[in-house]
This record gives C-alpha cells, structure tokens and sequence, in this order.
C-alpha cells in the first residue's frame, strides 16, 4: 500500500500546482473513516481506495480526482456523510464520490437485472462528470486483482462477468486499452480458467521456442526506418490470452491455426511519418488483404487514432503493427483520462457523445434487460463511417442502416424517416450502410416509426426509441379497443349507468384509472360479467335480469393490424369481408373472416362480432393464379394487375408442371369488391388457366 507521502509526491511529480493540504487531508479521513475494516484478504481495508488513487495517479489525474478516488467508499461503507465530504473537500469532490457511491446501491435481486441496474446507475452518474467512471475503472480494476481473496465461486464469478460485460467495454470506448485487457485477462482467468491455463501454457512456449524473435523483428523494423531517416521506438508483445480465445472462437480454429498472435507498436514523430512508415512497411512485406484500417483520418468514436495492417514477415509470421505518432500514443495509452491531466478538462467532453447516446436508450428502454440489451449493442460493435449531405461525419456499427443513421442524428428524425438516398440514389431503408456512403434522411411529420423496423436496425439507440414508441401505440390502441367493448357491455346492462359507475368500478377491481380497465377488457383479464358486476353490482349474475339486446359490431376503424388486433393468417380478410373476433387472455384481438375453416373447429376463445368501418384503409389479400407454361404468361398477369391497381408485394412459385405454373400473391388493395374484380379481370385472361383467392 502507498504510504501518505509517496501518494502526494506522485502527484505532485506530474501538477506541481495540486492542492497538497487536500490530498494529506483525504488520506487521513479515509484512514480514520475506514477504521478497523478489512478486505477479504485482511489487509485493512482503507488500502483499498489508496491503491485506487496509485492507479488514477498512472494516469496523471487531477488533484479532485486522486482525492475522490481515495474517499470513494466513504459514503457507502462507513458512518461520513455526504456534508461532510462537501464540507472538507468541496462540492466538486462531494458531487464525485456520491456520483461513484450511487454505483454501488444496487436495489434488483437477480443476476441479470442486477448488471443491468448497475449500468443504468453507471450511465446516469458518469454522464454528469466523466471522472466517475475513470474512478470507477480503476476501482474495478483494483477489485478485479484481488478477486481470488473473495472465498465464494459464484461471487467471483458474477463480478468477473460483470466486469467483462459492462466495464471492459466502457474502459474500451473511452481508450483506456490497458484497463480493458487487464480486466478481461483478469476475468477470463475466472470464467474460463482451464481455457486460460492452457492459452497461457501455450504463449510461454512459444515464447521459449522462438527465442528473441520478438526482439529480432524488433530491431530489423527500426533498422528499416532508420535508413530512411525516420527514428522510431518499437515494441512488440503476443497477445493477452482473452483476446487469442476470442478469435479461436470466433473463426474456430485451434491455437496452432492462429497465424497472428504477435503485435507491434511503431511510435514517430508525427502524422506525415506514420504515412511513410506504412509505405516503407508495405514495400518491405507482403500486406494481409482486408487488415489494413486507418484511424488517422477516421478516428474511433473515443478520438483513437492509430494505423492497423498485418503483413506476412520474412520469419514465417503473420504479425499485427500499429503505427502512430507520440501524441497519438499517448491518448491510445490513458484515452479520454489523458484530457484531465493537469486538469485539462475542456476538450474531454468532445469524446462522450457516446455516453449522452446511452443515457437516451435509458429513457427509451422499459425494462433492466432492455437497457442491458441495448447498451451492450452500441459498446460492442465494430463501427463504419458515413456522412451526412453537409459532410458531418457519423460513426455506427457494422450493418447499420439508414434508419439508423436518422437516430444518430437525432431521435425526431428517425421517427419520422419515411426514405433514404445513399450516395444520390434512393435505397430500401433496410439497406446496409458501407464505409464512405453519403447518406440523406428523407423525413415526413405525419410518419411514425414502424414495427417492422424492428427486424432490421442494428443501433442500441434505435431499437430502444423504436420498441418504446410501438409499446406505447399498442397500449394507446389496445385501451382504444377496450373502450369500444366496454360501450358493448354497457348496453347490455339493465338500466343505466351514473355518472361515478366508472370511478367505482375501477376501485372495486383495484385498477390505477378507467385506461386500466380498458386495457385488461381488451385483454380478457376481465370477463364480460366480471366488469358488469363491478359496473353495477348484480348484474353480472344472480336475481338481476340482464338485458341482452342484438350486438352491434364493433369498428376497428383507426387501429394498426399488428397492434390492438391482427389479421388471421389462415383466411387473410380485407375490408368489405364479414368479419369476428377472436378474444383470448393476454392477445390481441385475431379477426377472422366469417367464413374462415378455421371457425368451424370450435376454437376456444369468446367471439365477438367486428367491422371494418367506414372508409377503411386497404389490406392484403392473397391469391392462388395457375397460368399457362408458355411465353408471356407471368407478364400478361402482372400486366393485369397493374391496370387494376393492385401492388405485388410478394409472389412465389408454388408448384410447376409441363402444362402449368402456380403461383401465390400476396397484394395490396382496397378492399373486398377491389379483390373481386381482380379475380375477374384474371379469369379473364387467355393465360390464366384458374385464379382463386386464398
């Protein structure tokens, strides 16, 4: 453990300027706060926050950092209060220890909900002030390497996957790659501990093996350089054992398949000799295809810059370089933490938007899993740049699509996209997107986001905004539904309602408000006579005569098919067919045509009786159409169906013989009558041997 003095020579090594009197002052409260406490491995336990601090003073942190690192634990594990750190150090420092306190009140019970809490703490505390999480880095970090002092399996366990899950990833996105490989060696030395052993066993005799070929390589790329007047400082390592498992699982190969599992680091002066460097090692050696990335001129989200090839070496060795310049080096080493050095705060926060992307998916997400799951999308995935008309360049992941490109931008934006033009052309909104790409966000304030989105986005962000807006529409539709039975069950009552009946029957069956009651009708979390009695006590059974006069069909009018209610599969209605609805517990409403096959099995749900509405929107209707096995035959039925004015929106070969060809069509159109003539105008045709709607 560090001792008082040589903590504040540390930093007083690297800011001459540090408040010297707060930093003896914070040792001694922790000291005293922490008292008798220990750690898992009986040292007391103070030691902990003080080799927190040595790690952030490796980082050349500011003096308010370095304190908060050492009270960190204050608030949450002994009697000191939050005054009293405000009192003693500041409202900064107060402002910080309780932002790290906050990570550790962890209220979920399960495993999962309780990563997922944690996150959600973590995003929300770090995104007032980015020196939480690099105090917070560091603490994990500490903790991580004295983990094997905690006695139970399935604690470690659960630290070491939260650690690889949620804090690996963080310290990666803000260029801390020290912390993240130490983190996930540390964590994956106890998830996979015999893995760990042999990649371990394996690196140290290739080590053994190839004698000083690290060094050889080494020294002959300085000598390359130096020829050409470059100076340079070399140095080369194997990978960590985490990240040579990853890529045996991933392509799966064995360890003796793997060809790169060497790396070097070239540092030069500046921009213009990283370039010359790449070309001298270019000449020099074959390059691997597809392996060379240039974060120079594309830096990573966090401000990483750096340039990446692998080529094959004269020893027989594929090996990893990465060129960059000393200034370079030094953000890769510390990353955003290198912006609070001397406490030069004023650029830190151009590296974070990230993190103000995240704290929106909180607002977005309804569930711990969800923020779970959609924050591990926008930390883990590898990135593609692309730019705006204006020429604003945009950073997501792989795969990503326009859609997604109009919710980096903003959230509005994408709710409303109703197309998309990638390099002046318009595309499919479920194109992917490919380095380079200029992309135009086409937008309408009449659209909404559509649940088909859904199967195609790639970005935390947009998923969460786009599952957020269509759970609220489907509980909007679904109470709007609800109300139009409840007014059902209404006129069957046998008198008529006062003005507090529906006031009283929602306390009666213990719901929040009169949306409630609607939703759990729509539902079948209520029976009819269930919501008649608590309407009007007795008349849901027993000595009150109930009036039952003719239903009236109910309207689905203004409802989203996929929301409230959804269209049978089996008879495939459209408006103008007679249609009924079939209501079961926890579903939407399944309407079926009348005359749907399926209603003759005595299905166990109650009916209802439903209608379009007036001046109902189109649907799909879907047709079986034999035509002639001759030329011209499949035009002549698309021919038809134009000149009627219903879109193919899917057609598929169903079933072929010498004679006959037969196909399935699913189409847009108006309604029932639209349908009819279709068939008609098909019947007609001379290729058209049979046309039958599905």
């Amino acid at each position: 453990m560090l001792r008082q003095y040589e903590l504040v020579d540390r930093v007083l090594d690297y800011d001459p300027q540090a408040d010297e009197a707060m930093l003896n002052r914070a040792y001694v409260f922790s000291m005293q706060a922490h008292g008798s406490q220990k750690r898992a491995n009986g040292d007391p336990y103070f030691s902990h926050p003080i080799e927190v601090a040595g790690i952030l003073t490796d980082l050349r942190l500011d003096d308010e950092t370095i304190v908060t690192a050492i009270l960190h634990d204050t608030i949450e594990d002994t009697v000191a209060t939050y005054d009293q750190i405000e009192k003693g150090f500041g409202t900064s420092v107060a402002r910080l220890v309780d932002g790290v306190t906050k990570l550790s009140r962890i209220e979920a019970q399960t495993e999962n909900e309780r990563a997922a809490e944690n996150l959600r703490k973590f995003l929300l505390a770090m995104s007032d002030d980015i020196r939480v999480l690099l105090v917070k880095l560091a603490d994990r970090l500490h903790n991580m390497r004295t983990l094997h002092f905690i006695p139970k399996p399935e604690k470690r366990r659960r630290i070491a996957r939260e650690t690889m899950e949620i804090y690996a990833p963080l310290a990666e996105r803000i260029g801390m790659y020290e912390f993240m490989k130490e983190m996930q060696t540390l964590a994956f030395r106890e998830l996979e501990p015999e893995a760990y052993e042999s990649i371990t066993k394996r690196l140290e005799q290739l080590k053994s093996g190839g004698g000083d070929r690290i060094a050889r390589i080494s020294s002959g790329i300085v000598t390359l350089l130096g020829r050409q007047g470059i100076v340079a400082e070399v140095t080369g390592r194997e990978k960590h054992p985490y990240s040579i498992w990853r890529k045996m699982a991933e392509r799966h190969i064995s360890f003796e398949q793997l060809s790169d599992i060497m790396a070097f680091r070239i540092v030069v002066k500046d921009v213009e000799q990283c370039y010359r460097t790449l070309g001298l090692i270019h000449q020099r050696w074959p390059m691997v295809p597809g392996r060379f990335k240039d974060y120079i001129s594309t830096p990573k989200r966090n401000g990483y810059k750096s340039l990446h090839t692998s080529v094959i070496h004269s020893e027989k060795a594929r090996i990893e370089i990465q060129i960059r310049s000393t200034d370079m080096h030094d953000q890769a080493e510390i990353g955003l933490a290198s912006h609070w050095a001397y406490k030069q705060k004023e650029s830190a926060d151009t590296q974070v938007s990230w993190i103000r992307d995240l704290v929106e998916i909180l607002d977005h997400a309804d569930t711990a899993e969800e923020v779970l799951e959609h924050t591990r999308m926008a930390m883990y995935q590898d990135r593609i740049f692309a730019f705006t008309p204006t020429g604003e360049l945009i950073q997501l992941p792989k795969g990503a699509t326009p859609v997604d490109f109009a919710y980096a931008l903003h959230t509005d934006l994408g709710d409303q996209t109703v197309g998309a033009k990638v390099n002046g052309r318009v595309v499919p909104l479920r194109t992917p997107i490919l380095n380079g790409d200029q992309v135009q966000i086409l937008r309408s304030k009449a659209q909404e986001p559509e649940p088909g989105w859904m199967s195609f986005v790639t970005t935390g962000k947009a998923r969460a905004a786009i599952r957020r807006f269509v759970k609220h529409k489907e509980r909007d539709e679904t109470v709007a539904l609800g109300r139009k039975f409840y007014e059902e069950i209404v006129k069957r009552l046998p008198a008529q309602l006062g003005s507090e009946a529906l006031g009283n029957a929602v306390k009666r069956l213990q719901l929040p408000d009169g949306d409630a009651l609607m939703e759990a009708i729509a539902r079948k979390h209520l029976t009819d006579e269930q919501v008649m009695e608590a309407l009007m006590p007795g008349a849901g059974g027993g000595d009150v005569t109930v009036v039952r006069p003719q239903r009236e069909a109910i309207s689905i009018k203004g409802l989203t098919p996929g929301v409230a209610f959804k269209l049978a599969t089996c008879c495939h209605p459209v408006p103008g067919d007679r249609i009924v609805g079939l209501r079961r517990p926890n579903a939407a409403v399944e309407v079926h045509a009348i005359d749907c096959p399926e209603l003759a099995d005595g299905i166990d749900a109650d009916w209802v009786d439903l209608a379009w509405g007036d001046g109902s929107d189109g649907g799909t209707a879907r047709l079986s159409v034999i035509v002639k096995n001759e030329p011209g035959s499949l035009g002549a039925m698309s021919s038809i169906l134009g000149s009627q004015g219903a879109n193919i929106i899917n057609l598929a070969l169903f079933h072929r013989d010498a004679s006959f060809h037969t196909f399935h069509l699913a189409l847009e159109v108006r309604d029932r009558p639209h349908v009819m003539r279709i068939l008609a105008a098909l019947r007609a045709a001379d290729a058209v041997a049979q046309a039958e709607r599905l």
